[in-house]
């Protein structure tokens, strides 16, 4: 009886193990490619720049456009984006 019970406690605990497990995506990036390299800054609403991690092994700049819900990759190595990026350095000092 003792067995039987150990087994259901034990059962029990592994399904909430599973359960409360985090998903990582399986390598997928945002960004299917490198993206455009420049895109006019009158029509940048926000810019996200997410870092490589385990599921993306890139760097990828993506941009939400102003007046709609667009969102563009940009390429991070493009001379737009590096001035960009300085820019917005520069101001926050």
């Amino acid at each position: 009886m003792k067995i039987i019970t150990a087994v259901v406690i034990l059962g029990c605990l592994l399904v909430v193990e599973v359960k409360g497990q985090a998903r990582v995506p399986k390598g997928r990036c945002f960004c299917a490619d490198k993206g455009v390299n420049m895109v006019p800054r009158k029509l940048i609403e926000k810019i996200e720049i997410i870092p490589p991690s385990p599921s993306c092994k890139t760097q990828e700049i993506v941009v939400t456009l102003k007046n709609s819900t667009e969102q563009k990759c940009l390429n991070p190595e493009s001379k737009f984006m590096q001035k960009y990026i300085m820019k917005a350095v520069e101001k926050r000092k």
